[in-house]
């Protein structure tokens, strides 16, 4: 299992934590998503052999909130 924390800037409340969650927890693989609208953070708890961070960050991407760096 890996573990990141994604910076998204344009998460500003709860709503978008759910569409975050919602869109990478689709993504195969993915074990665990948290998300906190105060730090613009995404932590992702994922199976390296079943996702890889990219798909991550474009299900981030397409669900409106592109990653500006990782934490």
């Amino acid at each position: 299992m890996a573990e990141v924390t994604l910076t998204a800037p344009d998460i500003s409340c709860e709503h978008c934590v759910s569409a975050i969650k919602k869109a990478v927890a689709a993504v195969p693989g993915v074990r665990a998503v948290d998300g906190d609208p105060e730090t613009k953070q995404v932590r992702v708890v994922y199976d390296e052999a079943q996702a890889s961070l990219d798909a991550i960050e474009r299900a981030m991407a397409e669900e409106g909130y592109p990653v500006s760096g990782r934490a």
